[in-house]
């Protein structure tokens, strides 16, 4: 199995919908510290699972955004980490990568100490 680790970080705004009554249901931003996991028993037919520029585009889609405004759920790190997974999933596929390429795992470090991922 191979596999690679991009990391990077971006700056983002957001206010969350709560339950419960929570500063981060007032706008704030963070700088994410973004890391995305790829896996695959094949490389593509030029020696790599997936360009590591690709992954930053894909994630260059939030920084400096307002996430309320572009994002379809509440912007949690749990949920970043969701779409981020999964737009990195459709671009696999749309892009007609071997199906043994996969996005292992996202996560996402809103401050030291707090950090939330997905992973299938």
């Amino acid at each position: 199995m191979y596999g690679m680790t991009k990391t990077m970080e971006i700056s983002v705004g957001h206010c969350l919908d709560l339950p419960y009554s929570s500063p981060c249901e007032r706008q704030h931003g963070h700088n994410l510290k973004i890391g995305i996991s790829i896996q695959g028993y094949e490389l593509t037919e030029y020696g790599i699972l997936i360009d590591f520029a690709k992954i930053k585009d894909i994630v260059q889609k939030l920084d400096h955004q307002n996430l309320n405004s572009i994002l379809p759920i509440n912007p949690t790190a749990e949920n970043i980490a969701k779409w981020i997974y999964d737009e990195i999933e459709k671009f696999l596929e749309c892009e007609k990568y071997p199906e043994s390429i996969r996005v292992a795992r996202v996560s996402v470090q809103e401050s030291d100490g707090n950090m939330a991922w997905y992973e299938l």
